[in-house]
């Protein structure tokens, strides 16, 4: 049963942090000094159905988009420990052989997560070049198996709208289907 997303209020602030990046081995943080037209906040990981199903896609609208400004910033919070997969060295190898355009960053202690409510696996954030939440959700509605063409639509019309000095429209929050955040066991003392 594929995890929805949790859908933040629109115009929530947005979160900070610095994380390592898996490709250059760069610290990545965000918001910074130089806001875009907007930031894509992109929660993904490698094991993911749902993630390698719309990857292509994804890095190409990613290569369009930011040549118009667009900052893209991809994120992997589970748990390597339980998916080895998703280890930081697998992250490096897989944004390497697939080339993302952008960085590819690791939040081992999943506070970036947390800070984000992010709950699934691809969950895509929208910030304006105020730093407030302007989308939250999918990136169309192409899901493994239901046989919807992967376009990005949901995503790239809120990308034109804000580049055009347009909010987004309500009814294009549509919240994201993938799968759960792989959080950290507890154990208990």
């Amino acid at each position: 049963m594929p995890t929805p997303s949790n859908m933040i209020p629109l115009g929530t602030e947005a979160p900070s942090f610095s994380l390592l990046d898996s490709l250059s081995n760069n610290m990545v943080s965000f918001p910074d000094q130089k806001l875009n037209v907007a930031t894509v906040i992109l929660f993904i990981c490698n094991h993911c159905p749902y993630v390698q199903h719309i990857l292509p896609k994804l890095i190409e609208i990613a290569n369009l988009y930011q040549q118009k400004e667009v900052r893209f910033i991809a994120i992997s919070s589970n748990d390597a420990n339980t998916y080895p997969e998703d280890s930081f060295q697998n992250m490096s190898r897989e944004a390497r052989d697939k080339q993302f355009p952008f960085p590819y960053l690791y939040d081992e202690t999943q506070s970036v997560a947390k800070a984000y409510q992010a709950a699934c696996t691809p969950d895509f954030y929208i910030f304006d070049k105020t730093g407030r939440c302007a989308y939250h959700g999918r990136f169309d509605s192409s899901t493994p198996g239901n046989k919807e063409p992967v376009t990005g639509t949901d995503l790239t019309q809120a990308l034109e709208h804000l580049i055009a000095g347009h909010p987004v429209p309500l009814d294009n929050q549509k919240p994201s289907l993938g799968c759960s955040i792989k959080w950290l066991s507890v154990n208990p003392a």
